[in-house]
C-alpha cells in the first residue's frame, strides 16, 4: 500500500517537471511557437495571432454566394428603353436584407439619432461616431397625399411612420441620400457595440447588378423572383403586391403596401424583391450604363449625376416593373409612397467559401 502511494506521488512529480520543462523548451503553449522563433531570429513570418477570424451573418440577413448570371432583359422591352441589353456578370458574396426596411428599423435609427445614443459607451474601433441632423433624416410623410394627384391618403400621412399598426411595414418617403446615411448609421452601431477586435464590412446600398443577381434567387435567367412567366402560383394567388390589370390594387390582398415578410421568398430566402415597394440600389442611372460598366461586381458611380437607379417595382406599378431586368430611376433627393430600400454587406473571405447552408448568425 505504501509502495503503491509513492509510485503515484512520484509519477504526479515526474509529470509535472516534465510539462514544465518542456513548456520552457517551447514544445508546449503559443509563447514558442514556430513562426515567433523566426521572428526573433530576424525572418519575416507575418504578425502572429491573428488568423481564426470569421464574419458573422447580421441580423434578418441572409447569404447571397457567388455566382455569374445573365443580367438583362428576361422578356420583350415593352418600354423600348434599351436600357438593360444581355450581359453576363459575375458577382462576388455578400449580404443582403431578407426584408425591406420596415418602420420600426428606421425608426430605431432616428431614437439612436435624437437621444445621441451612437455608441452607447461601446469602446470600437471607429474614432468618432457619424454627425447627423435629425431633421434631415425624418421621412417625409405628406407623400401619401402629394405624390397622387387628387387621392385620399390623409389616414396614411398620419398614421404610416407613427403607428404601430404598421411598424412592420417597409419605410417610404426616404430618398437615396437618407438611405445612404441609414448605411452609414448601421455600420457605426454594429461595429460600436460589437467585442470584436475588428470591424465588420460597412452596410451599404447593393449595386444594381447584386441586386437583380438576388432577385433571380439563383436562376441564371428570371423573368420575376420566383422563376415566372407567370404572376399567380398554381392555386392563383397572385405572387406579389403591385397593380393587377387596371387598377385592381386589392386583388393581392393590399390595397397599399404590405408588411416586409409577406409573400413567399425567393430562391435566396429574400421577401418582396418584386412589389411592395421599389428599391433604391447604389447606382447612377445612365441608359448605356450596362455597357460602360466590367463584367465583374459592377457598379455604376457618377456623383455628377443625381439620377439613381430603382428596382424591383411597387405596389403602385404594373406588372412589367416587377420584372428582375426592368430598370427604372428617380432624383436622389427626390421622396414618394412607393420606394424604399435594403441594405447589403460585401462578404471578406475566398471565393466560394461562403457556407450558405447554415444561415445561423456566428457568435462574435
Amino acid at each position: 500500500m505504501h509502495k503503491k502511494m509513492n509510485s503515484r506521488l512520484l509519477a504526479v512529480i515526474v509529470g509535472f517537471l516534465a510539462t514544465t520543462l518542456l513548456q520552457g523548451c517551447g514544445l508546449f503553449g503559443s509563447s514558442g511557437t514556430a513562426s515567433e522563433k523566426e521572428n526573433r531570429r530576424g525572418e519575416v513570418t507575418g504578425v502572429p495571432k491573428r488568423t481564426g477570424w470569421k464574419q458573422s451573418l447580421p441580423y434578418d440577413m441572409v447569404p447571397v454566394k457567388a455566382g455569374t448570371f445573365w443580367m438583362g432583359q428576361a422578356d420583350e422591352d415593352i418600354a423600348v428603353s434599351q436600357s438593360a441589353f444581355n450581359k453576363q456578370i459575375t458577382i462576388s458574396e455578400f449580404y443582403m436584407d431578407k426584408y425591406e426596411v420596415s418602420n420600426n428599423k428606421y425608426r430605431q435609427f432616428l431614437e439612436a439619432v435624437r437621444g445621441g445614443d451612437l455608441a452607447l459607451g461601446t469602446p470600437t474601433t471607429q474614432e468618432d461616431p457619424p454627425q447627423f441632423n435629425l431633421e434631415e433624416l425624418l421621412p417625409d410623410t405628406t407623400v401619401w397625399s402629394s405624390s397622387f394627384t387628387h387621392h385620399y391618403g390623409d389616414p396614411l400621412m398620419e398614421y404610416y411612420f407613427d403607428h404601430p399598426a404598421f411598424d412592420d411595414y417597409p419605410v417610404v418617403g426616404i430618398s437615396w441620400e437618407q438611405a445612404k446615411q441609414y448605411c452609414e448609421w448601421r455600420s457605426y452601431h454594429m461595429n460600436a457595440n460589437d467585442r470584436s477586435e475588428y470591424d465588420m464590412p460597412r452596410f451599404r446600398l447593393p449595386s444594381e447588378a447584386e441586386w437583380e443577381y438576388a432577385a433571380k434567387g439563383g436562376k441564371d435567367v428570371a423573368k420575376y423572383p420566383w422563376g415566372g412567366p407567370y404572376l399567380k402560383n398554381r392555386r392563383g394567388c397572385l405572387m406579389a403586391n403591385f397593380k393587377p390589370g387596371r387598377g385592381n390594387y386589392i386583388d393581392d390582398g393590399f390595397a397599399y403596401t404590405a408588411p416586409v415578410d409577406v409573400f413567399a421568398p425567393n430562391g435566396f430566402g429574400l421577401y418582396n424583391m418584386a412589389g411592395n415597394v421599389a428599391e433604391w440600389v447604389e447606382d447612377a442611372y445612365n441608359p448605356a450604363g450596362s455597357s460602360l460598366s466590367w463584367d465583374l461586381d459592377p457598379v455604376y458611380k457618377d456623383p455628377n449625376e443625381p439620377r439613381k437607379v430603382v428596382r424591383g417595382g411597387s405596389w403602385k406599378d404594373i406588372s412589367h416593373y416587377l420584372e428582375t431586368s426592368t430598370r427604372t430611376y428617380e432624383y436622389q433627393d427626390v421622396k414618394t409612397a412607393h420606394i424604399g430600400f435594403r441594405t447589403a454587406m460585401t462578404f471578406i473571405g475566398r471565393s466560394g467559401s461562403m457556407d450558405v447552408g447554415s444561415k445561423r448568425r456566428r457568435r462574435r
